[in-house]
């Protein structure tokens, strides 16, 4: 003989009428009509087999069958929103949420995130690319966690590696031989724009901007077809680039550093910890 399941709703139906002694009342705190809740307990007592409520001049009482009832309803409803909270927390938690310079996002980034999905395969990690001026101050809301890059010396959060910004060209291009250099670079906010155009400035040297884009590869198409130089970051110099220093003004040092957000998570604890091993090894390390 099959065992009779208790289903939820009846279980909470039962729970109202007994805990208020009352199917009026009950119907009004689950917002159904009495005979829905009538119906409901009427299902109860014909699965389980017995009657759990019996009509006195001063309401509705529990029969004996309906106390023994009571604890267990009272278990199980408590044990299944346990379990639904523990798996919607789980699914929660297995998001990581990452924002990251588009250079690391598209060359440091993916190697370590494919060693890390080998050892975590249940954590899933969504990564945004793009000027991270903004995105610490997003911790939290947008993003776990975030790699930015600051000024050499200045910003918040930990520091994984120092990187040299250097002027970056096609490998046959002469820089020298431009009377006005044509420069591609980034949006407004980004660091390399602003010391390309302040260090060209000092120096003294003409200069035009040829080239706006938010991406990378955008950039380095440019640069590397021969219209314009670029700032890279030495670590990430892409290899149909190469770097430039004949008659060009020096850049300065950038800082590299991973922010977390409050209250991080176990599994955005653990990517944080992968990357901030991985990020400060050698960057030939990384790039193999």
């Amino acid at each position: 003989m099959t065992t009779p399941v208790l289903d939820p709703d009846l279980l909470k139906a039962f729970l109202a009428v007994a805990e208020h002694r009352s199917f009026t009342r009950a119907a009004q705190l689950l917002n159904r009509t009495q005979s829905a809740v009538s119906v409901q307990i009427r299902r109860l007592e014909e699965r389980i087999g017995t009657k759990l409520f019996q009509r006195t001049r001063a309401g509705v009482a529990l029969t004996a069958a309906g106390d023994e009832l009571l604890i267990y309803a009272r278990r199980l409803l408590d044990l299944n929103a346990e379990a639904i909270d523990v798996l919607r927390a789980r699914k929660r938690d297995a998001v990581v949420r990452l924002g990251v310079m588009d250079d690391y996002g598209t060359i440091v980034i993916p190697p370590l995130l494919a060693r890390f999905a080998q050892n975590h395969p249940e954590i899933r990690v969504e990564i945004e690319t793009g000027l991270t001026a903004t995105m610490p101050a997003r911790l939290g809301e947008a993003y776990d966690l975030v790699i930015a890059m600051h000024p050499e010396g200045r910003g918040d959060g930990e520091l994984l590696r120092r990187e040299q910004a250097v002027w970056a060209a096609a490998r046959t291009y002469r820089a020298e031989a431009q009377d006005t250099l044509p420069v591609a670079l980034y949006p407004p906010g980004c660091l390399f724009r602003q010391w390309a155009a302040d260090a060209l400035d000092a120096a003294g040297r003409p200069w035009r901007l040829a080239f706006v884009s938010r991406t990378l590869a955008a950039v380095e198409a440019i640069a590397a077809e021969g219209l314009a130089i670029t700032v890279v970051k030495a670590g990430t110099l892409p290899s149909r680039l190469r770097a430039l220093s004949n008659g060009l003004p020096p850049l300065p040092a950038a800082d590299i550093h991973l922010h977390r957000a409050r209250n991080l998570s176990q599994p955005a604890a653990l990517l944080a910890d992968h990357l901030r091993l991985g990020i400060s090894e050698p960057a030939s390390h990384i790039l193999t």
